[in-house]
């Protein structure tokens, strides 16, 4: 099968390799819903938050004061998070406490933080 571009110049392409990576590619809602993911974590002040999330449990008082910041702050960014479905709560009496949603979520953090500490030798 010839594959044919339109918006590459190069002189080779290499059609096996191609075809067989183009089979393992994920939908395009897939990769849609990857990049709304990633623009999510593409904010200081929700890592932030997330961060502080990693090492406990926190009320919005308890981030607002972490960071500085007011608690309708801190809330607009928690709603962000938790409808992307990376924070979870519980209630205890009048006061919310915020954790991160699981272990992949906190394995994202912690080889984000890796991987930026690496240097380029």
């Amino acid at each position: 099968m010839k594959i044919k571009s339109t918006l590459c110049d190069c002189e080779v392409i290499h059609e096996e390799t191609v075809a067989e990576v183009r089979v393992t590619m994920p939908e395009l809602e897939d990769i849609n819903m990857l990049a709304d993911f990633f623009k999510i974590l593409g904010d200081k002040t929700r890592v932030s938050i997330m961060l502080a999330l990693d090492k406990r449990e926190l009320c919005v008082c308890d981030l607002g004061a972490l960071l500085n910041m007011t608690k309708s702050a801190i809330s607009h960014q928690l709603k962000i998070l938790k409808k992307a479905n990376l924070v979870a709560n519980r209630r205890e009496g009048k006061v919310i406490f915020y954790s991160l949603k699981d272990q992949h979520i906190r394995d994202i953090v912690s080889q984000g933080l890796e991987h930026i500490g690496e240097s380029d030798e």
